[in-house]
């Protein structure tokens, strides 16, 4: 029966050593991270009138076919407030860590760029990216503009065609229904298998197969910490829970391990 892990109200010096020591890094990121730099989760309430549609109806495959526009309109509005925001304190941690651990690797959930922003040099995107659409009916890659147009008030926004095939770009995120991309999910299983510390911030740890990361790092013998605002119920007794924001943790961590860096 899993165990709840004990909290730490300050960081334990035996997780700062193993950081310290570690050979590969892998930060396992979710929506908390994101949400610290005011992007809403996925399944927060919209603002204005895009409070009208259901997320998770606009999510599919299916919608994208039955109204394009109005799907296209919701992800440009959605990628016009990642646009608008900036990363935090905790992406800038990450990314500071790579100056000290030979490896690192960020396995995101988020759809956003803000590791990228942050400095993080290997990020792979599990769901996919806003930032990254593709041909709806081929799978070519588009180029998008730098700014999206707002599609203010839930006004449908006729998304643009592929130049190769004609047919309508698509967000580059992964849809319920869809599975994860088959590059990606292996390079992340591979990285949990491989790594020494893996810290998973700002996500419940739920979800799978993304939930497999964390167990399988542990079944190698990594070192686990979970960061969250919320208790993580874990199947292993010896993980660290660190209770908290990851834009306060993740400093604290950074600097503990690394005195000669300043956040």
């Amino acid at each position: 029966m899993p165990t709840q892990t004990p909290l730490l109200a300050q960081v334990d010096n035996a997780l700062l050593e193993r950081i310290r020591k570690a050979r590969h890094l892998v930060v396992f990121t979710g929506a908390g991270v994101s949400a610290e730099s005011g992007i809403p989760t996925f399944r927060d309430a919209q603002t204005g009138l895009w409070s009208r549609f259901d997320a998770t109806e606009l999510a599919t495959p299916e919608a994208f076919q039955a109204d394009p526009a109005l799907v296209w309109g919701w992800y440009e509005w959605r990628r016009m407030k990642v646009l608008q925001a900036e990363p935090n304190s905790g992406h800038y941690a990450i990314a500071r860590m790579e100056q000290h651990i030979p490896q690192v690797t960020v396995i995101t959930q988020n759809v956003d760029d803000l590791h990228e922003r942050a400095g993080s040099q290997n990020v792979l995107h599990l769901h996919g990216s806003l930032h990254q659409p593709r041909c709806f009916d081929c799978a070519t890659p588009y180029q998008l503009d730098s700014v999206p147009t707002e599609p203010e008030g839930g006004r449908r926004l006729p998304p643009p065609l592929c130049p190769v095939c004609g047919g309508a770009v698509r967000p580059g995120v992964v849809w319920f229904g869809e599975a994860l991309p088959t590059t990606v999910l292996p390079q992340a299983f591979e990285a949990a298998a491989s790594c020494d510390v893996l810290l998973s911030v700002g996500t419940s740890s739920l979800v799978q197969p993304a939930a497999q990361i964390p167990f399988i790092a542990q079944q190698h013998g990594a070192a686990v910490a979970h960061i969250n605002t919320q208790p993580i119920i874990s199947k292993h007794s010896d993980d660290w829970m660190l209770l908290g924001v990851a834009s306060v943790l993740l400093p604290k961590l950074e600097t503990q391990a690394f005195s000669n860096i300043r956040p």
